[in-house]
Order: C-alpha cells, then sequence, then structure tokens
C-alpha cells in the first residue's frame, strides 16, 4: 500500500489517514539508536531555520558558517547520550545560541544578555494592521528592508524575534531557550514587532 492508504477504507480516504509526520524527538531518538536517515530528516527540516537565525545573530557569513557546522556536529557528537528533555527545536537552538555567545565572548563583544527588557506586555506579541512585516515584503527590496530592520534590534529583541519566525517557538519555548520568565520573552517579542512595523511604516511613507 502506498504511504498514507487506508486500508478497507473505500470513502472519503484522503481524510485524516495520511500518517502524521514524526515529530523532531522520535527522529533523534531513532538517531541515537543507530538510524542514520532519521538525522538526515532532522537536518533537512532544521537547516535553513537554524542557518538564517545563526546567520542574523552572527552578522558575518563567515562566522554563522563556521557555529552552524559546529552546531550538527555537536549534534552528531552528543547522539548517544540523547534523551527527551525538551522539544528537540529547543534543545538545538540554545545549542546554537551557546555556540553564538561563546564566539561573542572570544571576540570581545557583548553577548546576549538576559537583563529584563520590560515588564509592561500583558499579552501576547500582536501582528501589525494586516499581515506581519515579512509577509508584506513581497520583492527583493522588502526583503532586505527587512533584513536591516532586524539586524538593527536589540540583541535580546532580535533573538525573541528570530527563535519565533526561524524556529517556530512560542513564547514559552522562547523564555525556555534563553533562560528567562515567560514575562520577559513576551515583552522581548512585544517590542521588537512594535519596532519592526514602525520601521515598516516609516520606510513606506
Amino acid at each position: 500500500a502506498q504511504r498514507g492508504d487506508c486500508p478497507g477504507r473505500l470513502a472519503k480516504p484522503r481524510l485524516g489517514c495520511m500518517d502524521a509526520p514524526e515529530s523532531d524527538e522520535r527522529l533523534m531518538t531513532r538517531y541515537r539508536d543507530g538510524d542514520d536517515s532519521a538525522f538526515d530528516t532532522l537536518y533537512e527540516r532544521h537547516r535553513g531555520g537554524l542557518y538564517r537565525f545563526m546567520l542574523r545573530q552572527c552578522g558575518s557569513r563567515a562566522v554563522a558558517e563556521e557555529l552552524y557546522q559546529d552546531v550538527w556536529l555537536s549534534v552528531i557528537r552528543v547522539r548517544a547520550s540523547y534523551t527527551v528533555s525538551a522539544k528537540f527545536t529547543t534543545w538545538l537552538y540554545q545549542m546554537a545560541r551557546n555556540r553564538i555567545i561563546d564566539n561573542h565572548r572570544r571576540a570581545s563583544i557583548r553577548p546576549v544578555s538576559d537583563a529584563e527588557v520590560g515588564s509592561d506586555a500583558q499579552s501576547e506579541p500582536s501582528a501589525p494592521d494586516g499581515e506581519q512585516p515579512d509577509r508584506q515584503a513581497q520583492s527583493a527590496q522588502g526583503l532586505e528592508t527587512l533584513a536591516r530592520l532586524v539586524d538593527a534590534l536589540p540583541d535580546e529583541q532580535r533573538e525573541a524575534f528570530l527563535l519565533r519566525e526561524e524556529a517556530g517557538m512560542s513564547v514559552q519555548e522562547i523564555a525556555e531557550c534563553t533562560g528567562v520568565n515567560n514575562q520577559t520573552a513576551k515583552s522581548r517579542l512585544r517590542y521588537a514587532v512594535k519596532k519592526l512595523r514602525a520601521g515598516w511604516s516609516e520606510h513606506h511613507e
């Protein structure tokens, strides 16, 4: 039978019978147990988002590529001791974040701080009127503008925004990954979106 077939069902065979994608945690467990193909799947799922996150945080393509390769080598090195203690994305991006902070320290650049950004955010960060700015950027020029706006964000806000956009993390997962409380993570996202909205509007006046 083809993947997704439901033997014995003749009516509406396509509704709800497709196999759900395997979770990242299950794939990493399979890889730990010797299934190298599971690593290939994980790499394909996360390579783009992880690289973009690291590039935006490093600001240097050469440095980002070096650290990016180091993160995946670390995944390979620790495979035998892997246990499911958090979401795979949280675990992966924590490793990436640690590499970036270590690199900043070696280069005498201030690492990402966990200082409180603000405590007045009372709700999840809301989208600007209409679509998110990254969904409005349909042209190369628009994408370049958005990239400059993201790069200009304070470190903590940029990190939180990229963890949401590139890793798809919730506020709680961002808080866990960055070692802050939910309120701080929520504030960072709120201020990041507010600044991106303002910058985008100013650019299009």
